[in-house]
């Protein structure tokens, strides 16, 4: 599988193929390279209980990791218990949405404790990745493991046990770069590390005590001759070679407390976003080595979100920030097109936040998912508007993960269901 999807993506970059063939699949947290954006797929853009869904599937647990697509199959991860917390990555048919198999990992003896903010996400924050062969996932002090795609656990090791001062949990999501999987243990190690694909075992890591608090899953930058993984963390961008998991390059941010955005990159140019208490966003060129603050910074704006990652399209950053206002940035500049509040957007839950996924991009629009008041629908424009808004009246629990899409299907994952959205299918 893996052979033939590489194939089928070489194939359609270079224009052989349209994408009905290609129908890339949606590996890992907002797709290809976390740029959130499904190339050439069309899902529908309503939806409702009784419209577009081709299926509902109820789930074995909760989590707030995002859905990922393989093939026919859909992978994503829950939780159960609070004391001997049990994690288990869940493969569901895409056709059907039968759950065709769940796998737990070892329960914990000392999880993290089940209090404040970790109400708001849980256990499973996670997103799994794949090669088309395997699956890997990550379970923050349940360590990481790698399974085929019939279940059978090929591997699993622990990172670390340590906590931060909030307790959180760890949220970021793993990553793949040639034969590793790289990992943002940020909690359990205060470290990022690269694990062999195959056997599990450290191929490098890079610590540091900054990596505390940060949220956001690595994205990779740079070129074939001096790649670059790059991370934000409080107060600092830093690009890692992923190779061997040294410093390329750094630059001060002004970006303060916790980083849960990712990184977007495009054109040669790196966006960071988030911060706490002050929000803000900077933009630095890529390339360099050591400290580039003063000569790669583009420019720096308050206009910013806390917690969803944006969307770059067409010159401009799309994100729906988690307050509940959709803003739209000029990428070259910083500058703001438009910041519209989004009718229904109320807080919720105990942080008060609205939206915690971050929005992708199909077919000319953004979906952004809200925690309780169901999916805006937003077109990707430098004028604002709103396409549709829609809900799954049936279901009052939360909707906290990042959606997956591929081709003309949609998937959405609550605290209790997922999801496949599709145009003309009747559940």
């Amino acid at each position: 599988m893996k052979l033939k999807f590489l194939l089928t993506t070489a194939l359609y970059l270079s224009g052989w193929l349209s994408l009905s063939a290609a129908e890339l699949d949606w590996s890992r947290f907002r797709g290809a390279n976390g740029s959130g954006i499904a190339v050439g797929a069309q899902p529908p853009t309503t939806w409702s209980d009784t419209q577009n869904l081709k299926w509902k599937t109820e789930l074995p647990g909760a989590g707030t990791s995002s859905p990922i697509v393989v093939g026919e199959r859909v992978f994503l991860t829950c939780w159960t218990g609070t004391g001997a917390v049990t994690r288990q990555l869940v493969c569901v048919s895409r056709a059907s949405g039968k759950i065709l198999w769940a796998k737990s990992v070892a329960g914990e003896a000392s999880p993290d404790r089940y209090d404040g903010f970790l109400q708001e996400h849980g256990y499973a924050s996670h997103t799994p990745v794949s090669d088309g062969e395997k699956v890997f996932v990550y379970f923050g002090r349940g360590g990481a493991a790698a399974f085929d795609l019939e279940g059978n656990q090929l591997w699993q090791v622990k990172l670390g046990n340590d906590a931060n001062g909030k307790n959180w949990g760890s949220a970021a999501s793993p990553i793949l770069y040639k034969n590793t999987v790289i990992i943002t243990a940020s909690e359990e190690a205060h470290a990022v590390v690269a694990l062999d694909k195959a056997t599990g075992k450290e191929v490098w890591k890079s610590p540091g005590s900054a990596l505390e608090y940060v949220f956001n899953t690595p994205v990779l930058a740079g070129s074939d001759t001096q790649p670059e993984l790059v991370l934000v963390l409080p107060d600092e961008l830093w690009a890692l070679n992923p190779d061997n998991g040294k410093l390329r390059w750094y630059a001060a941010t002004g970006l303060p407390g916790n980083i849960a955005p990712s990184a977007v990159v495009g054109d040669g140019v790196v966006y960071a976003f988030g911060g706490f208490p002050q929000l803000g966003a900077v933009a630095y060129r890529t390339g360099g080595k050591g400290d580039v603050g003063q000569t790669h910074q583009l420019w720096i704006t308050r206009n910013s979100t806390y917690v969803p990652t944006p969307v770059l399209h067409e010159g401009r950053l799309y994100v729906v920030t988690d307050q509940g206002f959709a803003l739209c940035l000029d990428a070259k500049t910083g500058e703001e097109v438009y910041k519209e509040r989004l009718p229904g957007a109320s807080a919720t839950g105990r942080g008060g936040k609205p939206f915690y996924a971050s929005a992708i991009l199909a077919d000319g629009n953004c979906y952004a998912v809200s925690r309780r008041n169901g999916t805006f629908v937003i077109a990707a424009k430098p004028q604002f508007q709103l396409v549709a808004q829609n809900t799954f009246a049936s279901d009052t629990t939360q909707f906290n993960a990042t959606p997956a899409v591929s081709g003309k299907q949609l998937f959405l994952r609550s605290d209790k269901y997922l999801y496949c959205v599709e145009a003309g299918a009747k559940p």
